[in-house]
């Protein structure tokens, strides 16, 4: 952990994708069904205000399958009218996603949103995303990915905001932090993240990494046989998504809309 923030923030708005929903984390307990690094992050938040004396709100808009000019368009001034002095975005996973993506226009918007909300007063947290050379179902897109990662370094320096580098975050193993479907964190990895948002602030707290699920050796013949269960369960619905253009978050609302205690 760096130094100890002397800031304690007491309104938090999250933005993003499916990465801030919580999507991996099932917890059939809280609103779409998931819990995620935002609402573990928020609860270390709460934390430090409560020994503080200081009532703590969270809100999060974020919303699965978002590609970033959706969250910039649906997001960005919806959380700004909560009057948050901090709020974290993640986004541009699902545009690198595409072949065909203009990662410049991307950052562009991107440095003019973050400049929006640190105009308005409130501290920002961006994250890279993580290194998809780890991960064998999208390492092709590794490349872009690096490109748009400098981009968030540079927006983030531009405007004063704090990084979470995922992008440097290689001491794990996929198949340890990842949910069934190999594209989003399960509960130990949501934890990590939350770990490191609060240690990137400088923020006090106790959480601590979740025990690590055994993961089973397979032989060729047995990993060939996940990895078909795993293309007709996760891949085939998601092409059909692509081709016929329907997204994930179609009709989903966000969690949290507006600033609320979370427990």
């Amino acid at each position: 952990m760096g130094g100890v923030s002397t800031r304690t923030f007491t309104k938090y708005v999250a933005l993003g994708d499916s990465f801030t929903e919580g999507v991996g984390d099932a917890d059939p307990t809280r609103p779409n069904g998931v819990r995620g690094w935002a609402d573990r992050f928020a609860e270390g938040l709460a934390a430090r205000a409560a020994a503080e004396g200081q009532d703590f709100g969270y809100a999060n808009l974020a919303i699965r399958g978002r590609k970033l000019p959706a969250i910039i368009a649906e997001q960005v001034d919806a959380g700004l009218a909560l009057g948050p002095d901090l709020v974290t975005i993640h986004g541009g996973g699902n545009d690198v996603l595409r072949p065909k993506v203009d990662i410049d226009a991307l950052a562009a918007s991107y440095d003019e949103a973050v400049g929006r909300m640190s105009a308005a007063g409130a501290h920002v947290v961006m994250f890279t995303i993580a290194d998809p050379g780890l991960n064998s179902v999208i390492k092709v897109i590794r490349g872009r990915t690096a490109i748009f990662n400098e981009w968030v370094r540079e927006i983030a320096e531009k405007h004063g905001a704090t990084v979470v580098d995922m992008w440097r975050m290689r001491d794990w193993k996929v198949a340890e932090v990842m949910d069934d479907d190999r594209l989003h964190l399960n509960a130990h990895g949501h934890q990590m993240i939350a770990i490191a948002a609060l240690d990137a602030l400088g923020v006090p707290h106790a959480l601590e990494p979740l025990p690590l699920s055994v993961v089973p050796v397979l032989s060729p013949r047995e990993q060939r046989a996940a990895d078909l269960a795993w293309a007709r369960t996760h891949l085939a619905p998601w092409v059909t998504r692509r081709v016929t253009g329907r997204s994930s978050g179609d009709g989903v609302e966000p969690k949290r809309p507006v600033l609320s205690p979370i427990g």
